[in-house]
C-alpha cells in the first residue's frame, strides 16, 4: 500500500489522520516536543535582540527539518503517515475543548483555569466563566486551522518535508513569535513565516466552516457574512478568518479584551450574535470535528488528483 512516494501520499495522509483520530497526541516523546526542546537549547546560543539573529535561528531550524523530511520521504507512504500523524493536533484539541466545556458546565472555574493553558496563552487568573468560554471557543476556532487543516494542506501539496516544516514553523511561532519584550525582534521571522504558511489553510478552514455550519444548526450565510465583514479586523491575517467564520456559524460574538501574560489586547468584535455560552463551546467542538473530517477528505482527494496528474504524460 505504501510503495513509492507518488502512490504513498494519499494512503499516508489517510493513515496519519486515522492514527490521530485514534490516539491523539502522544503523551511522552512527542516529536514536536522534542523539536521544541532542541530549538530552545539552540536559542541559548543564537539569541540576540535583533531580527537578523532571529531570522538565522528560524531559517536554520526549518532548513534542517526540510532536509530530514526529504530523507524520510524515501520511505514513501510510511513516512507520510508518520509525518501527518505527528503534525496533526485536531483530536487532542477537541478532547481538551470537551473537557473545558464539561468543567464549565458544572461550574468548576478553578479546574477550567488550570486547563486553559492547554488551549491558549491567555492569563486564566483574570477570566470568569464567560471569559474562559470565549477564550476556549476562539482557541478551538483558530487551532482547527493551525493544528489540523493547514497541516493537511501542506501534506497534500508538498508531502513529508512540507508538513514537517509547517509543524516546525508553527511550533517556533508559539515559542518565539509572540510580541513580548524578549521576542519582539528575535521572533519576527518566525511569526511572519507562520503567517505565510497558514494563509491557504485558514482560507480553506473558512470555506469548510461555511459548508459545515448546518452540522451545528448554524447558517452558512451567516458564517460567510461574518468572515467577509469581520476577519480583516483581527490582528492576525489567519486567525481572523477562522474565528469570524466560527462566530457566524455559531451565531455568537467573539473578540473584546484579551489578556496575555505580557500585554492586554483589545480585540475587534467578530460576528454579531450573542455572547457565547458553555453550550456554544460544545457546539464549536462539534463544528471543529466536522471541519477536520472535511479537510481530511479534501487533502486525500487533492493528493490523489495530483498523483494522477503526474502519471499522465503528454502524447508525442
Amino acid at each position: 500500500m505504501f510503495a513509492g512516494r507518488g502512490r504513498g501520499r494519499p494512503a499516508g495522509i489517510a493513515a496519519g489522520v486515522v492514527a490521530d483520530a485514534v490516539f491523539g497526541d502522544p503523551r511522552r516523546g512527542h516529536p514536536v516536543a522534542l523539536f521544541g526542546r532542541g530549538a530552545a537549547a539552540l536559542e541559548r546560543h543564537t539569541y540576540s535582540d535583533s531580527r537578523f539573529a532571529g531570522t538565522l535561528h528560524t531559517a536554520g531550524l526549518l532548513v534542517a527539518v526540510a532536509l530530514a523530511g526529504a530523507l524520510a520521504e524515501r520511505a514513501g507512504g510510511c513516512a507520510m503517515a508518520a509525518a501527518t500523524f505527528v503534525s496533526l493536533g485536531g483530536t487532542s484539541l477537541c478532547r481538551t475543548g470537551e473537557q473545558m466545556a464539561a468543567l464549565l458546565e458544572v461550574g468548576d472555574i478553578d479546574g477550567a483555569r488550570q486547563l486553559l493553558p492547554s488551549l491558549c496563552g491567555r492569563d486564566p487568573a483574570v477570566l470568569d466563566e464567560a471569559g474562559l468560554t470565549r477564550a476556549a471557543l476562539e482557541s478551538i476556532a483558530e487551532n482547527t486551522s493551525d493544528a489540523q487543516v493547514a497541516p493537511l494542506v501542506w501534506a497534500a501539496a508538498g508531502g513529508t518535508p512540507a508538513v514537517l516544516v509547517y509543524r516546525a514553523a508553527n511550533t517556533l511561532d508559539a515559542m518565539i513569535g509572540n510580541r513580548s519584550p524578549r521576542y519582539a525582534r528575535f521572533g519576527w521571522a518566525a511569526a511572519r513565516f507562520d503567517d505565510l504558511a497558514n494563509l491557504a489553510g485558514s482560507r480553506l478552514t473558512g470555506v469548510l466552516v461555511v459548508v459545515c455550519a448546518p452540522v451545528v444548526g448554524g447558517s452558512p450565510v451567516a458564517a460567510l457574512r461574518a468572515w467577509r465583514r469581520d476577519a480583516h479586523k483581527h490582528p492576525s491575517p489567519n486567525a481572523g478568518v477562522a474565528e469570524a467564520s466560527f462566530a457566524g456559524a455559531l451565531g455568537v460574538r467573539l473578540g473584546g479584551p484579551t489578556q496575555y501574560a505580557h500585554e492586554l489586547e483589545i480585540r475587534p468584535t467578530l460576528g454579531d450574535g450573542r455572547v457565547p455560552e458553555v453550550a456554544d463551546l460544545a457546539r464549536a467542538v462539534r463544528l471543529s470535528r466536522a471541519v477536520q473530517v472535511a479537510a481530511a477528505l479534501v487533502a486525500v482527494l487533492v493528493s490523489v488528483v495530483c498523483r494522477s496528474g503526474r502519471r499522465v504524460s503528454p502524447r508525442e
